[in-house]
């Protein structure tokens, strides 16, 4: 199953399947999150510059945690890389914030 999503940028973003399934393998905490990844990359609360091209969409699940969704934005249509959980906001703080 392909879902799309439009990212801040309004670039159509899709989570596929098999990403989802690499996802969960990693990551098995984001299990019943799918719509929540896709809400990180849509309704970003930052966004900060990867290290290869890509973006990280956060988004904060609650007090002291944050879903980072990870994406690559192309012309036309971008899709997700992966997602994770993190507390360690410090450390994607010291990125170049793209948004807002």
């Amino acid at each position: 199953m392909v879902e799309t999503v439009f990212s801040r940028n309004h670039v159509p973003i899709r989570l596929t399947g098999e990403r989802w399934a690499h996802i969960l393998e990693e990551h098995a905490e984001l299990a019943g999150m799918r719509d929540a990844v896709l809400d990180a990359v849509a309704n970003a609360s930052k966004i900060y510059a990867g290290t290869a091209g890509e973006l990280l969409g956060l988004k904060q699940t609650r007090e002291g945690m944050w879903l980072v969704a990870v994406y690559r934005e192309m012309v036309d249509d971008g899709f997700v890389i992966t997602a994770f959980l993190t507390q360690r906001i410090k450390s994607l703080e010291r990125r170049k914030q793209l948004w807002p």
